[in-house]
């Protein structure tokens, strides 16, 4: 009961405790500078305590417009969680039979992951400014003059941006399903199956239940991986930058604490999104027990 800790405990122990402060050392400091006083800088020690530089974030930050660049990540964020849940599902449930070429099609998918990310940015930015030339060709040869004028670029957020993002969101996703379906238990589907069920009354009442909380999880993973992404989607934005890219872009003029009170707001975002997740991933895991004890 009272047996003494040896040497390699305590060593292991002080180990992980430097790893977690050089983790989250530097969110908990932002988070900490941002509630300093009026004359408060970027470093310590702190001058005040207030809520002072939330609100000249709120007021806008120079010519920058924080809140709109806020809803853009948002409501992006959202497209990519929705797109990435359906596609990792519904390729999920293909990849339970034999495939011709699945192996490929699997590699080729998860090897965006390896691939460095302004490569890719720089590729899906090639591949559009190449639609464009094409479509103002065409849109001069088939005598749309108005049309060719007036076109700029097909390159924006729900567009090259979206593409970007779910080159980076899709295999993560595909993962997780996967590992989710290698361990699925057939058994309940075929008694479904064998009860009368259609496929599609098979998969929204037995499977979907039993898969939902991996479900909840693969959509939070492309929303917090949307949220904060740069590389991918810094050569393929378009015209309207991101939060994360207008915050990239305001660290370098920006020499007040209100940089860190966005980065806080940010990270609360973030925070709630995953504790609205957990929830839902344990809503999730009740109703599939009680579906079971039935």
């Amino acid at each position: 009961m009272h047996e003494k800790r040896s040497f390699g405990f305590y060593a292991l122990a002080t180990f992980f405790g430097l790893f977690l402060l050089f983790l989250y050392g530097p969110t908990i400091t932002i988070f900490v500078l941002s509630f300093q006083g009026p004359d408060g800088g970027l470093t310590f020690p702190m001058n005040g305590v207030s809520l002072h530089w939330f609100h000249k974030l709120m007021e806008g930050i120079g010519v920058v417009d924080i809140g709109s660049a806020f809803v853009r990540s948002l409501k992006l964020g959202l497209v990519v969680t929705l797109l990435t849940v359906l596609l990792s599902v519904s390729a999920a449930l293909a990849f339970r039979k034999a495939l011709k070429g699945g192996n490929v099609l699997f590699y080729v998918v998860v090897a965006s992951l390896i691939m460095p990310s302004i490569i890719v940015s720089l590729g899906v930015g090639l591949s559009f400014r190449l639609l464009d030339t094409a479509l103002k060709w065409f849109f001069e040869v088939a005598g749309w003059q108005g049309m060719s004028e007036s076109f700029a670029t097909t390159m924006g957020l729900y567009t090259s941006a979206l593409g970007a993002q779910l080159t980076w969101t899709l295999p993560f996703g595909l993962l997780v399903m996967f590992a989710v379906f290698n361990r699925f238990n057939a058994a309940y589907e075929e008694a479904a199956l064998d009860l009368g069920a259609t496929p599609w009354q098979s998969f929204c009442h037995v499977v979907l239940p039993l898969i939902l909380p991996s479900v909840v999880g693969v959509g939070m993973f492309g929303f917090t991986l949307s949220w904060d992404e740069i590389a991918r989607s810094s050569q393929a934005i378009g015209d309207l930058n991101t939060l994360p890219l207008e915050l990239q872009g305001l660290t370098t003029t920006v020499t007040t604490p209100v940089i860190y009170a966005l980065g806080t707001l940010t990270t609360v975002i973030s925070f709630i999104v995953v504790a609205v997740t957990l929830c839902l991933m344990s809503l999730g895991r009740r109703r599939a027990r009680g579906k079971l004890k039935r």
